[in-house]
């Protein structure tokens, strides 16, 4: 360990710390690891592929005199505390010019402070999304780096190497200025926060409103994984269904307990939407709904209450079937629309500069929510980088109009039947007000004016107005 072999330093040796550095070494770059836990640092190793160079070491000294100079060094701990204590403990040992990386979910004006706070002394500080998954990390994520230009450009040859690829194209760039591969990586998971949202809402008119069994809820799957919403999530969704629980002789999916977990990424979107005035209704719906399932004990005394709410879809089912596959590819386009809307509304605001057909483009291999729509996107922003919100491209459009009439139908047969379908239903409620010139805001306005002097604008002439409205209770 005296002679400086290695080219990269990975602090965390969980399973995607662990897998994301032994993709590194099976694309020839030399690797060492530290944790504290020495069960993990001796899994690294025994997990190479033979003729790899990977180390683990328990120690932070080794782990520093291990490493190439300038020494090019990623954490993946948790968010929060565990980082700054992993800054502060390893500050000392770090030489000016050195990298650290942050590749975990870190909320982006952490990172912001974090920056500023290293520039201070000399130490480049990245913040960068991974997503894909422990399979991801280890033979391929999408990779959204930001911040200092300097340090990316030292690392992208590697970074290039491990992230996945699509057409030879590596799923990785320079996402902009400051914390902006952070905030890129925050919209992505609210944008799969509301994906997810509305699968599991077709899902459950599917098998409770149709009574589709698991062995058709696969086929379904399989065949919308083949055409226009095909995609990892979709992918995944497909095979859940046939997964056996080791435990009965049922399929897995049904022994899980209906309540979501949640690490607060989608929770961030939705908060910092508001701060930007931006309107992300189906991200923040799929956040709510999440919210709402913990509450497992009062939704079941609600339903002794109320009654059972599961009742027959009086529909045809093929005919319903492809209805929804429709609604759902309608609301996965607004699902994008709004996420990358917000990006390129705080990328203004924050001054990141992040190009959208970047992110675009690095979302199509590797990460979560990677599917076909994103290879016409790319073209799109590719074309016209400064579109403010793509429905309103010639494609977005053309798919939009040619599925509302199927999104209606399905949001109009669940509710007259009792299922709640609020994803949908945001989506569709979206698209007809943000395709309207007019909104019957300004009644909204005048009770503002009214109760608080808060004044309004007119339609006929520049300039603020407030009134003093008559009371008239005839």
């Amino acid at each position: 360990m005296s002679n400086p072999l290695f080219d990269f330093g990975m602090i965390g040796l969980g399973v995607m710390g662990r897998n994301f550095l032994l993709n590194m070494a099976d694309h020839g770059f030399s690797v060492v690891g530290l944790d504290k836990d020495n069960q993990k640092a001796l899994s690294l190793e025994k997990e190479a592929t033979k003729g790899t160079i990977v180390k683990g070491v328990t120690n932070a000294g080794d782990f520093i005199n291990a490493l190439k100079k300038p020494r090019s060094i990623m954490m993946l701990v948790p968010a929060g505390k565990p980082v700054d204590a992993v800054i502060e403990e390893f500050l000392p040992l770090l030489d000016k010019g050195d990298i650290l990386i942050d590749g975990g979910n870190s909320h982006y004006t952490d990172t912001v402070k974090r920056i500023r706070y290293l520039e201070e002394k000399g130490i480049h500080f990245m913040g960068m999304g991974v997503s894909g998954g422990e399979k991801g990390a280890r033979f391929g994520p999408s990779i959204m780096p930001g911040g200092d230009q300097d340090a990316w450009r030292t690392v992208q040859p590697m970074l290039e190497a491990v992230s996945a690829k699509v057409n030879g194209s590596p799923c990785v760039a320079y996402l902009g200025k400051d914390a902006a591969g952070h905030y890129v990586k925050m919209v992505h998971n609210g944008i799969e926060y509301a994906i997810m949202q509305l699968i599991s809402e077709t899902y459950m008119l599917m098998h409770r409103g149709l009574g589709l069994n698991n062995d058709q809820l696969h086929g379904v799957f399989k065949k919308w994984n083949e055409g226009n919403l095909q995609s990892y999530l979709i992918e995944i969704t497909r095979d859940i269904f046939m997964q056996q629980d080791d435990k009965t002789n049922n399929r897995l999916v049904d022994m899980i307990l209906d309540e979501a977990g949640a690490k607060g990424t989608g929770m961030w979107t939705s908060q910092d939407a508001m701060s930007l005035h931006y309107p992300i209704p189906l991200i923040d719906i799929a956040v709510s709904m999440r919210d709402l399932s913990v509450y497992k004990e009062e939704r079941t005394r609600a339903e002794g209450i109320y009654g059972n709410p599961y009742q027959n879809l009086p529909v045809d089912k093929e005919a319903f079937i492809a209805q929804l596959h429709d609604a759902l590819y309608f609301a996965v386009i607004n699902c994008y629309a709004q996420g990358l809307g917000m990006i390129q509304k705080g990328s203004a605001a924050l001054g990141m500069d992040i190009p959208l057909s970047e992110v675009v483009r690095i979302w199509r291999g590797g990460c979560i929510i990677r599917s076909v729509l994103l290879d016409k996107f790319f073209v799109i922003y590719s074309k016209t980088k400064d579109m403010p919100n793509i429905l309103l491209s010639e494609f977005v459009s053309k798919e939009l109009q040619g599925n509302v009439r199927q999104i209606r139908a399905v949001i109009v047969a669940s509710i007259n039947a009792g299922y709640p379908v609020p994803g949908l239903s945001a989506s569709l409620n979206y698209f007809d007000s943000y395709r309207r010139k007019h909104l019957p805001v300004n009644l909204l306005q005048a009770q503002r004016d009214y109760f608080g002097s808060h004044t309004y604008q007119r339609i006929d002439e520049p300039g603020i107005f407030h009134t003093e409205w008559k009371e008239n209770n005839e």
